[in-house]
């Protein structure tokens, strides 16, 4: 089996399972508690792609100037800054971090 394989596979069931989320019927996801769980997932999931970009690299755990500069922009976004100056100064955060060669 190659890559292509896989991938065509991979691909096939990607969207079997999108179609089967059309058969679910519109009364379950009406609920409260399947709601909620829906909303928090996406929040979760998100999350864990943060964290896995912010940390990771390739199959070890690397803390650079990306670590202090998500935590300034999960401050300025705490503080409810726009969206467009919490990513431009976290940027700037790690740009100045990697320039005065603190972190790599």
């Amino acid at each position: 089996m190659t890559l292509w394989h896989v991938i065509l596979i991979a691909s096939i069931a990607c969207v079997a399972l999108k179609l089967a989320g059309y058969a679910v019927p519109p009364h379950w996801l009406e609920k409260p508690s399947v709601a909620r769980t829906a909303d928090l997932l996406t929040v979760a999931l998100l999350a864990a792609l943060i964290a896995v970009q912010t940390l990771g690299a390739g199959q070890s755990l690397v803390v650079d100037a990306r670590v202090p500069a998500l935590a300034a922009a999960g401050l300025l976004y705490w503080l409810r800054l726009p969206f467009l100056v919490v990513v431009i100064a976290a940027a700037l955060v790690a740009a100045m971090l990697r320039l005065w060669g603190g972190m790599a």
